[in-house]
């Protein structure tokens, strides 16, 4: 039997892979308390029943009862069951986004500030963070994302380490992404929106993407890149980072931008590492063009 234990912050998206689970195969029970885990793993071995693969929703929900989880999943280790923990992690910011958008309150806070349930829920699960076999950071993934991340590490059996890293193209005259670990500005490179006929495309088009990358500069530039991220990599995932920002901008985001970050994220994919790409101004010229 494969036993997964679901836990992390509030808010991190703890219900949204325990559905991606089920929908995989895993029997799934949410908010089980420590102290029943025991009882429950032998009620599932006795049953007759063929449970291959259960996951388990565990978190601070349980109160005070959470402080026995460790040691009831010592109890069960030591009766010969193996189990993983998935840890679901996110920002403090985009977690009071999150209950502000759902109205709910915080689970350690009744009354006051969502932050302050926040603090206490990190203390509470030090332990866990740092026991996880997975963490995953949900700050900046799209729950389509989530999911296929859950299905790399469960369904594909796929190879895995915490780092997830996110490519973002974007335009300086909309700000740097205040998330931003690495910021490279390539408004060196020639310009395709000075060419009338790619002036409205993206760099997500081949016309575009073969002007910018034809130039010696923009070879050596993703040459020296690749090979600067391939040094930090490794050494981010030593020093036990979980999420990598990796934002490249042009002036509006739309042709020089969009095309390196692509050509870097193909190099990263191909790789091994687990990376998405996100093209934040892409189409924000556009739209500022049909509103004069």
């Amino acid at each position: 039997m494969r036993l997964v234990i679901v836990t992390g912050m509030s808010g991190a998206g703890k219900s949204t892979v325990l559905k991606v689970l089920e929908d995989i195969g895993f029997f799934c029970i949410d908010n089980l308390p420590p102290e029943l885990i025991p009882k429950f793993i032998e009620l599932v071995f006795s049953s007759g029943r063929e449970y291959n693969q259960v996951a388990l929703g565990v978190d601070i929900r349980s109160g005070s009862g959470f402080s026995t989880l460790f040691n009831e999943l010592n109890s069960i280790e030591a009766k010969g069951y193996k189990y993983d923990i998935l840890f679901l992690e996110a920002g403090d910011e985009v977690i009071v986004k999150r209950f502000k958008e759902t109205r709910r309150k915080h689970p350690l806070v009744e009354e006051g500030r969502i932050s302050d349930g926040i603090i206490k829920e990190r203390k509470m699960l030090i332990e866990a963070k740092a026991r996880a076999d997975y963490i995953i950071d949900t700050s900046s993934i799209l729950p389509r994302q989530l999911r296929e991340e859950v299905q790399h590490i469960y369904l594909e059996g796929s190879a895995y380490d915490s780092l997830m890293i996110t490519v973002l193209s974007f335009g300086f005259k909309y700000g740097i992404p205040s998330d931003s670990d690495l910021v490279f500005d390539v408004r060196f490179l020639p310009n395709p929106y000075y060419i009338k006929e790619m002036k409205p495309m993206t760099g997500e088009q081949k016309l575009v993407q073969d002007y910018v990358m034809k130039w010696q500069e923009t070879k050596d530039f993703i040459t020296k890149l690749e090979d600067m991220v391939g040094f930090l990599i490794p050494n981010y995932i030593k020093e036990g980072k979980t999420q990598l920002i990796i934002s490249i901008g042009c002036t509006g985001g739309k042709h020089r931008s969009v095309t390196v970050a692509n050509a870097l994220y193909a190099k990263l994919k191909e790789d091994g590492n687990r990376v998405m790409s996100l093209h934040r101004d892409i189409y924000k010229d556009n739209a500022r063009e049909k509103n004069k």
